[in-house]
Protein backbone atom coordinates (compact mmCIF):
# COMPACT_ATOMS: atom_id res chain seq x y z
CA UNK A 1 0.00 0.00 0.00
CA UNK A 2 1.32 3.44 -1.26
CA UNK A 3 1.28 6.30 1.14
CA UNK A 4 -0.73 8.46 -1.83
CA UNK A 5 -4.31 8.15 -1.81
CA UNK A 6 -6.02 8.10 -5.40
CA UNK A 7 -9.92 8.04 -6.42
CA UNK A 8 -11.56 5.07 -7.68
CA UNK A 9 -14.71 4.43 -9.72
CA UNK A 10 -16.95 2.18 -9.41
CA UNK A 11 -20.05 -0.04 -9.06
CA UNK A 12 -21.26 -2.13 -7.25
CA UNK A 13 -24.32 -4.43 -8.13
CA UNK A 14 -25.16 -1.65 -10.78
CA UNK A 15 -24.96 1.26 -8.11
CA UNK A 16 -21.93 4.35 -8.89
CA UNK A 17 -19.21 4.76 -5.88
CA UNK A 18 -16.16 6.81 -5.05
CA UNK A 19 -13.18 5.52 -2.95
CA UNK A 20 -10.24 7.36 -1.94
CA UNK A 21 -7.54 5.09 -1.02
CA UNK A 22 -3.76 4.41 -0.84
CA UNK A 23 -4.64 0.92 -2.28
CA UNK A 24 -3.10 -0.48 -5.29
CA UNK A 25 -5.51 -0.72 -9.00
CA UNK A 26 -5.18 -4.42 -8.39
CA UNK A 27 -5.89 -4.75 -4.98
CA UNK A 28 -9.21 -2.13 -5.37
CA UNK A 29 -10.08 -4.17 -8.20
CA UNK A 30 -10.53 -7.29 -6.38
CA UNK A 31 -12.00 -5.68 -3.55
CA UNK A 32 -14.94 -4.68 -5.97
CA UNK A 33 -15.21 -7.89 -7.48
CA UNK A 34 -15.43 -9.67 -4.51
CA UNK A 35 -18.34 -7.63 -3.00
CA UNK A 36 -20.01 -7.22 -6.09
CA UNK A 37 -20.27 -10.92 -6.60
CA UNK A 38 -21.22 -11.24 -2.33
CA UNK A 39 -23.68 -8.75 -3.60
CA UNK A 40 -25.19 -10.01 -6.55
CA UNK A 41 -25.54 -13.06 -4.82
CA UNK A 42 -27.24 -11.61 -1.93
CA UNK A 43 -29.77 -9.86 -4.56
CA UNK A 44 -30.45 -13.37 -6.31
CA UNK A 45 -31.62 -14.90 -3.07
CA UNK A 46 -33.95 -11.27 -2.02
CA UNK A 47 -37.55 -12.40 -2.89
CA UNK A 48 -38.42 -8.50 -3.51
CA UNK A 49 -34.72 -7.65 -4.90
CA UNK A 50 -34.61 -4.95 -2.29
CA UNK A 51 -30.81 -3.73 -2.65
CA UNK A 52 -31.44 -2.70 0.69
CA UNK A 53 -31.80 -6.63 2.07
CA UNK A 54 -29.24 -7.70 -0.21
CA UNK A 55 -26.50 -5.28 1.17
CA UNK A 56 -27.89 -6.49 5.08
CA UNK A 57 -27.22 -10.18 3.71
CA UNK A 58 -23.95 -9.32 1.76
CA UNK A 59 -22.94 -8.05 5.10
CA UNK A 60 -24.04 -10.69 7.49
CA UNK A 61 -22.50 -13.05 4.81
CA UNK A 62 -19.42 -11.34 5.06
CA UNK A 63 -19.06 -10.95 8.83
CA UNK A 64 -19.36 -14.59 9.22
CA UNK A 65 -16.72 -14.95 6.86
CA UNK A 66 -14.58 -12.79 8.91
CA UNK A 67 -15.50 -13.96 12.51
CA UNK A 68 -15.31 -17.36 11.66
CA UNK A 69 -11.21 -16.63 10.03
CA UNK A 70 -10.16 -14.54 13.39
CA UNK A 71 -11.89 -17.29 14.93
CA UNK A 72 -9.39 -20.05 13.02
CA UNK A 73 -6.42 -17.95 13.00
CA UNK A 74 -6.66 -17.57 16.92
CA UNK A 75 -6.72 -21.22 17.47
CA UNK A 76 -3.99 -21.82 14.51
CA UNK A 77 -1.54 -18.94 16.84
CA UNK A 78 -2.94 -20.95 20.08
CA UNK A 79 -1.21 -23.99 18.60
CA UNK A 80 1.53 -22.35 17.45
CA UNK A 81 2.29 -21.35 20.89
CA UNK A 82 1.97 -24.46 22.88
CA UNK A 83 3.86 -26.30 20.16
CA UNK A 84 6.87 -23.18 20.71
CA UNK A 85 6.26 -24.07 24.60
CA UNK A 86 6.44 -27.35 24.34
CA UNK A 87 9.66 -27.16 22.43
CA UNK A 88 11.15 -24.63 25.07
CA UNK A 89 10.83 -26.99 27.37
CA UNK A 90 11.91 -30.04 25.59
CA UNK A 91 15.22 -27.86 24.41
CA UNK A 92 15.47 -26.82 28.55
CA UNK A 93 15.03 -31.07 29.28
CA UNK A 94 18.01 -31.66 26.96
CA UNK A 95 20.03 -29.39 28.29
CA UNK A 96 19.50 -30.55 31.35
CA UNK A 97 19.96 -33.92 30.66
CA UNK A 98 23.20 -33.12 29.44
CA UNK A 99 24.73 -31.80 32.13
CA UNK A 100 23.64 -34.44 34.47
CA UNK A 101 24.92 -37.07 32.14
CA UNK A 102 28.66 -34.88 31.86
Amino acid sequence: MTSDKKTFNFLIAGVPYKLKTSHDDATVQELVEFVNSKMNHALSLTKNGSFQNAAVLTAMNLAEELILLKRKAHRELEKLEERAVQLSVDLENSKNNKVLNN
